[in-house]
């Protein structure tokens, strides 16, 4: 089951890093185009930080935690006994969408983020494939703990 984890972590990589090949290649920085007016467009931006400018220009330091936590995701999930399919997607997408950042961050110097929405008016900070990993896998893991305690009652 490891070994599945292994390569659907390598499958989400290869999918983020694909992206953003894709729009490196096709766009100038700041340059895209509307997908559904007013709601959605794809649009190139450099990200020297985090999700909503923290840590802007922290490339060394996010590189660094990225690096720490995942020594400790790594650790974590070959210590664990058993292995259900939820924890290969949910643990493959945060390690993929980790390392496809991770990726950028250490190449680049910058993430590249071209996924921008505009919600009831509000601009909500442009992210990438990757960065939905992230989030998918955090709600995943959540759930399955939230799932597994109260199994156990």
């Amino acid at each position: 089951m490891k070994k599945k984890l292994l390569l659907f972590s390598l499958l989400c990589i290869l999918i983020d890093q694909i992206s953003k090949l894709l729009i490196v290649n096709s766009y100038d920085v700041n340059d895209g185009f509307s997908v559904i007016d007013g709601f959605f467009s794809i649009t190139y931006i450099k990200n020297t930080g985090a999700a909503w400018g923290l840590f802007s220009n922290g490339t060394i330091i996010l590189s660094l935690i990225s690096i720490v936590f995942l020594f400790f995701m790594i650790k974590y999930i070959y210590e664990m006994k058993k292995i259900s399919y939820l924890n290969i997607v949910s643990y493959g997408m945060l390690i993929g969408g980790i390392i496809g950042n991770l990726i950028d961050r250490l190449i680049r110097n910058y993430v590249v983020d071209f996924l921008n929405f505009n919600i009831f008016g509000y601009d909500f900070p442009v992210f990438n494939i990757a960065d939905s990993f992230i989030v998918i896998s955090i709600i995943l893991i959540v759930i399955d703990s939230w799932r597994d305690k109260s199994d156990s009652k």
